[in-house]
């Protein structure tokens, strides 16, 4: 089997259903499996997945083990030669394993390939491609200096080597993965992705960014961004300087003015909380029903180009790609400030 997609879902059963119809598409010209796994979710995710995705392979955590150990899991059931690694928030394009695989497979000392993440206003992600976060580098990052954090030589749509990939788009080869015994799991959420990418440099591989590869993170819409969020950030950045740079007196005073500069600051406005002006749908049979249930006013156009700013914008998936609807936002980001909605088929 060539490839085996890791998906760990916790509460987020709309975000899992996109992602798996995504996902799906992407991998029906693969010898492929899918593997959800899902840590003790309160919502009906799972008997989502039983009812939609009858091929995928659940796996049912009977409680919440994080997202190292969640993902460890699923690879211990996983088949193929090459593992990928994936939020459920995510959209894939038709393309985006084909292309991957392809660039992988011509690589001798592969480590992990990541590729251009963009969120759910079509916004390039700049953690898509990052720097070992040294405890200076850390320190600048948090004082608002990411040149040194953040990949900057490789432009978003340019492939070459980085350092640090986001855990929300990993591929790599399970025999590497199993050799640096995978994700570590004293980390429960965030730096996982960090320690696992400076573990397979530090064991000899590469890793590659690819730019040429576009996937939606809807970053932050599922995460509750509070001081709990806040204390397990910089508690994972702790155990990854205690890991591998024995500084715990440095990070502990970065952690000390991380968590005093969040709570001064407070919670961030997501770009979620801006509401749009009006709507756009590309749907036309779905437009009468549609005007019954929504309270903003709603157009049906075949012409995006013509659309005001703050747009909120309906993808039918009936009629369009994912590919398509990627590339649209990318190509329209960041200037319009629309906002995104994807309808699923059926």
């Amino acid at each position: 089997m060539k490839l085996s997609v890791i998906i760990l879902n916790y509460n987020v059963r709309y975000f899992l259903e996109l992602c798996l119809k995504s996902v799906e598409a992407a991998t029906k010209d693969l010898e492929a499996e899918i593997i959800v796994v899902d840590n003790n979710s309160p919502d009906d995710s799972c008997e989502m997945v039983k009812r939609l995705f009858p091929s995928v392979k659940l796996i049912e955590n009977k409680e919440n083990f994080g997202f190292s150990k969640g993902n460890n899991i699923g690879v211990a059931e996983a088949k193929g030669e090459y593992l990928c690694i994936l939020n459920p928030d995510t959209v894939v394009a038709e393309d985006t394993f084909l292309n991957i695989l392809e660039f992988a497979d011509s690589k001798s000392d592969l480590g992990i390939v990541g590729c251009q993440l963009i969120d759910g206003r079509g916004e390039f992600l700049p953690e898509s491609k990052r720097q070992i976060p040294t405890p200076k580098v850390a320190f600048q990052k948090l004082m608002g200096n990411t040149k040194n954090y953040y990949t900057n030589a490789l432009k978003p749509n340019e492939v070459g080597k980085t350092d640090i990939l986001v855990g929300a788009f990993m591929v790599l080869k399970r025999s590497v993965y199993n050799q640096v015994n995978g994700f570590d799991e004293d980390y429960f959420m965030y730096g996982e992705d960090i320690d696992l990418s400076y573990k397979i440099l530090k064991a000899g591989y590469n890793n590659y960014y690819f730019g040429k590869a576009t996937i939606i993170h809807f970053k932050g819409e599922s995460t509750l961004k509070d001081e709990i969020y806040a204390q397990r950030f910089y508690g994972a950045m702790g155990i990854f300087y205690n890991k591998h740079f024995k500084n715990s007196s440095v990070m502990a005073v970065l952690v000390k003015l991380g968590l005093k500069l969040f709570v001064k600051r407070g919670r961030p406005l997501k770009k979620a909380d801006i509401k749009p002006s009006g709507s756009a749908i590309i749907s036309e049979e779905i437009l009468k029903a549609l005007k019954t249930i929504l309270i903003r006013p709603i157009t049906f156009t075949k012409n995006l180009s013509e659309l005001p700013t703050h747009t909120q914008i309906v993808f039918d998936v009936d009629y369009l790609d994912y590919k398509t609807i990627i590339d649209f936002m990318k190509s329209n980001a960041p200037s319009n400030q629309n906002t995104y909605r994807i309808l699923l088929k059926n």
